[in-house]
């Protein structure tokens, strides 16, 4: 493993950072250059070295840079997990980071433009709307009159980033040849998909085009609003978007005295995530409260406003189709298909002992139903889950780290807004929906009508393939003999080929006659299970790449 020069010098910094605000503490319990620790104590102490924990944890997070920062984030959604002071420090990180000066701000918009700010907006305001760790918004208006914020990328972020991104690097990779436990927690996989997310994160066009996306999904929808995009604006240091108003979904006073119905807003935000992940595969992955609003037009029917799309996640099929699975088997406490989910994923070693598995999941998710959201840390849960799976060698799965990273977020609003939230009976029918569209009815149609084409070739090239096996059989050709490599391998094709017309003419024969029994309400039964045998003829008749 190869040190560079830069990264030593950068965990040299960040020891320094953490003694100059009274964090010593941090470096004493941890290993890695701990005998160097007296060094630093050459260094002076910041003014507030001896202030409250909770502001010099965020100064000293603030002076690291934005990945620390993004830490710091994403811990202080998890109320329940830390001291009052310490959660109320944090969450200063959402969006009130210090800004850079308006001047740099004027300057890197004006290169972007080709021309003066003030030419190209209506109105900009030099003054910060919000700043944050990898940008800031300053509010500005159109010469159509339009009311929009204009996000810029902080000058120079590219580069602190890279160099976090490397000690990430360093340390995973030492834990990775020196760790025993890296093999299941795959330390290098979690940092390369943490380089991917923050790397996607500083093109402004990705995220433009991600609220774009989002903003189709729910269209019309009474649970989520997405504000526009101006794209003649846009441009990758550069988002554009229309200026939303609301409330601040930490505000809880303002929520309350409006009368705004709380129970409904958090039961939303639960529908909106698992729609979000099921139903669209398509989530907004940084849902910290700085990002969420509401609209409380009508305090009875609350509507959340999001920003800040710079961060999406989504999963593959088979992932999306295992959670599911799993998610459900949990609210019904089936325990044991969630072994036997676990093993087919290949999530547990294929050997592992199903029962085994079964018995530790009910032992950790048991006691915590029939509670309240107040009295259930998932935190908690989590940590004994990954206690548990690794007595089975359960490997971390680096894809699903922004999934866990989101429901963190959405657990800790929801405890925040209504601790009495059953996320059981709030997410349960989202699943069960989704689930029936994918392997119920309107599947089983959707299967037919995406087939119709092959279904159409297979039966027009029926008679043909029929005649020609035909000939064969009565000619002696099907008879094993000896042929050179080319010709096995086009008789394998051929072979294939035949079998899929076959299965697939099987499946369109089966998928007609199982709507006629039940067009006709005769022995549906038997219609949905000609129906269903339809479905995997078409899986096992389609062509293969």
């Amino acid at each position: 493993m190869i040190f560079r020069r830069r990264t030593l010098l950068r965990m040299l910094g960040i020891q320094r950072v953490l003694v100059r605000h009274g964090l010593d503490e941090i470096i004493k319990t941890t290993h890695f250059l701990r005998p160097l620790r007296y060094f630093f104590y050459l260094f002076p102490r910041s003014k507030d070295a001896d202030g409250p924990l909770g502001q010099r944890l965020r100064l000293a997070l603030e002076e690291l840079g934005p990945i620390f920062v993004k830490f710091g984030q994403a811990v202080s959604t998890r109320r329940d997990l830390l001291p009052p002071d310490i959660a109320d420090e944090l969450a200063k990180l959402q969006d009130q980071v210090p800004p850079f000066a308006s001047e740099e701000a004027v300057r890197i918009l004006d290169e972007v433009y080709g021309e003066s700010v003030q030419s190209v907006f209506a109105r900009f305001d030099d003054a910060p709307l919000a700043a944050a760790s990898i940008a800031q918004v300053h509010s500005a208006a159109l010469h159509d009159g339009s009311e929009v914020i204009v996000k810029v990328l902080r000058p120079g972020v590219r580069a602190l980033i890279d160099r976090d991104l490397e000690v990430l690097f360093l340390i995973a990779g030492l834990a990775d040849r020196y760790w025993p436990g890296s093999k299941r927690l795959r330390p290098l996989e979690v940092v390369a998909e943490y380089e991917k997310t923050i790397i996607d994160e500083l093109d402004l066009m990705r995220e433009a085009a991600n609220a774009a996306q989002l903003k189709r999904n729910f269209e019309n929808s009474d649970l989520l609003y997405v504000p526009d995009v101006y794209w003649d604006y846009c441009r990758t240091q550069v988002l554009v978007q229309e200026r939303i108003y609301g409330v601040p979904i930490s505000d809880m006073q303002t929520l309350r005295e409006t009368g705004t119905d709380i129970q409904k807003l958090a039961e939303n935000g639960v529908e909106i995530f698992f729609t979000q992940v099921f139903r669209h595969n398509f989530f907004h992955a940084d849902m910290h409260p700085g990002n969420i609003f509401v609209q409380i037009d009508d305090p009875a029917q609350p509507k959340y406003a999001a920003i800040d799309f710079g961060i999406v996640g989504t999963l593959s099929p088979t992932d999306q189709h295992y959670l599911a699975e799993n998610f459900l088997a949990f609210f019904d406490r089936d325990y044991l298909k969630i072994a036997k989910l676990h093993v087919d994923s290949g999530w547990v070693p294929a050997h592992t002992r199903v029962d085994e598995l079964e018995s530790a999941v009910r032992t950790v998710c048991e006691p915590i139903f029939n509670k309240p959201l107040a009295e259930i840390s998932f935190a908690q849960v989590l940590i004994r889950l990954f206690e548990t799976a690794r007595r089975f060698d359960m490997e971390i799965q680096p894809q699903l780290i922004l999934l866990q990273k989101t429901l963190f977020n959405i657990e800790g609003l929801g405890r925040e807004l209504y601790p009495q939230l059953d996320l059981w009976k709030t997410a349960h029918p989202v699943l069960k929906r989704w689930m029936d569209e994918q392997v119920g009815g309107r599947a089983v149609i959707d299967s037919i009508r995406q087939n119709l084409p092959q279904l159409r070739e297979a039966l027009r090239e029926l008679p043909g393939v029929v005649k020609y096996l035909a000939d064969q059989a009565a000619s002696g050709s099907l008879s094993m003999t000896v042929r050179s490599d080319d010709l096995t391998r086009i008789d394998q094709q051929l072979a294939s080929q035949s079998r899929q017309r076959f299965v697939l003419l099987l499946g369109s024969t089966a998928a007609l006659c199982g709507t006629v029994l039940l067009a006709l309400e005769t022995l549906p039964w038997l219609g949905a299970g000609l129906l269903a045998g339809a479905v995997i003829a078409f899986a096992k008749g389609r062509p293969r790449a």
